[in-house]
């Protein structure tokens, strides 16, 4: 009888800490605790599978293709579009796709209907890029459509703000080296991460990221990331830095999921790969 009330104990005990229990308090906590290391890795914990969308089947963008955790045991994900830049098409931030994906998110990286739209068009077209994944595509049920996000890469990164704007419920926005001639955002109510680059040349971070962050409105939970060393393309090309603040951002804000507040507040220090790093901390629960 001792020994079986001390398996029982173990057992208890054991059930009292697996994640299961633990993610109660959220339900939208995705995968394992996170450390440095498996924020910064090129693969999470999730196999991936993808799915291509073609032009023809959709309206009101240019298609694409979408990344999806291949497992439902965990039950549904909160999801993000990308919008590639001017002149650019999807595969331009294709890189994003599998790498946030594999950490727990449905990812649509999208064509834009032409190449040259402006911010405010490509800003519609994500969001009808998330209104086609969460209504009509064949990954709708792995979806929970109440947690969604967008990014976007120069003329993308000005139609995630545009997104953002025209969507407050969306839970994350992150412009890339972002471009837009409206440099005042204080609008939005979405949980913003403005990422730039020191040497950008295209869209400087003094006309464009800076003030895009400056205008926000100081109650939101917000944060400006410069890189260093970087230009405007850095983020066209696998960026660990990158990938590391945005799944941070998108987990805390998307999923909700405090284990990642860690990455985020208190600031990040500059060193050789941040130049700057601003941003309100703690964050809002």
């Amino acid at each position: 009888m001792a020994g079986l009330a001390a398996l029982l104990a173990v057992g208890g005990l054991g059930t009292a800490l697996t994640p299961t229990a633990q993610a109660a308090d959220n339900p939208y906590e995705r995968g394992p605790a996170p450390t440095t290391a498996s924020i910064e890795a090129s693969t999470g914990p999730y196999a991936v599978s993808r799915t291509t969308v073609s032009s023809l089947a959709v309206t009101g963008f240019g298609g694409g293709t979408v990344y999806y955790p291949t497992s439902t045991s965990d039950g549904t994900f909160g999801a993000v579009a990308v919008s590639p830049g001017f002149t650019a098409d999807q595969s331009s931030i294709a890189w994003l796709g599998p790498r946030l994906a594999s950490q727990g998110f449905v990812v649509f990286t999208i064509d834009t209907l032409t190449r040259y739209d402006q911010p405010d068009s490509r800003g519609r077209q994500l969001l009808a890029a998330l209104d086609h994944l969460t209504e009509r595509s064949t990954v709708r049920g792995r979806i929970d459509s109440s947690r969604l996000g967008v990014m976007g890469h120069s003329m993308g990164g000005g139609g995630s703000l545009e997104a953002a704007k025209s969507r407050p419920s969306l839970q994350a926005a992150i412009p890339l080296t972002g471009w837009n001639t409206d440099k005042s955002w204080p609008e939005i109510q979405t949980p913003t991460l403005i990422v730039g680059a020191d040497g950008d040349t295209v869209a400087p971070v003094g006309t464009h990221s800076e003030p895009f962050y400056e205008s926000l409105p100081s109650s939101l939970d917000k944060a400006y990331l410069e890189l260093n060393g970087a230009s405007h393309f850095t983020p066209n090309t696998s960026n660990t830095t990158i990938a590391k603040y945005s799944l941070s951002w998108l987990k805390r804000f998307i999923d909700n999921d405090t284990r990642y507040e860690q990455f985020l507040c208190p600031l990040p220090r500059p060193g050789l790969t941040i130049e700057e790093y601003r941003g309100n901390c703690p964050h809002a629960s």
